[in-house]
């Protein structure tokens, strides 16, 4: 018996599309006593993690000279918000090296977007006919 047969996962709406070599910005709601508001991590994604339960995605950031990573779970009701701010270029699904380099050396080259709209042709301004 599988776990997906008793309860399905319900993603979370708020997260778009990623991809690890992201540069995401995650909005959390955050509650202290009866005030809540809402507090940014933005970082590096550097795994995506599919599973039974919905699955889940890591971003890393370097905070003072010290590596911090947080877990996030696609169907967290925390999640407010994801905003994608570069996507990155890489040719690994995990991206564990990370960890071993400097911050500086972490910098990625952006890959390009893909558009979804279809490039409008521009229309040519026609010359007057020049008379001798």
């Amino acid at each position: 018996m599988d776990v997906r047969e008793l309860v399905a996962p319900k993603i979370n709406p708020n997260i778009p599309q990623i991809s690890p070599g992201d540069t995401v910005k995650v909005s959390l709601k955050s509650t202290e006593g009866d005030k809540e508001r809402l507090q940014h991590f933005q970082g590096m994604v550097i795994r995506i993690k599919k599973g039974v339960d919905g699955g889940s995605f890591t971003v890393r950031r370097v905070i003072y000279g010290i590596g911090v990573e947080r877990t996030f779970p696609f169907q967290s009701s925390v999640i407010q918000g994801v905003e994608v701010i570069k996507h990155g270029k890489v040719r690994r699904a995990k991206l564990y090296y990370m960890r071993g380099l400097s911050a500086k050396q972490t910098r990625l080259t952006e890959r390009p977007h893909k558009l979804n709209e279809q490039a409008v042709p521009q229309e040519e301004e026609e010359e007057p006919p020049q008379e001798p």
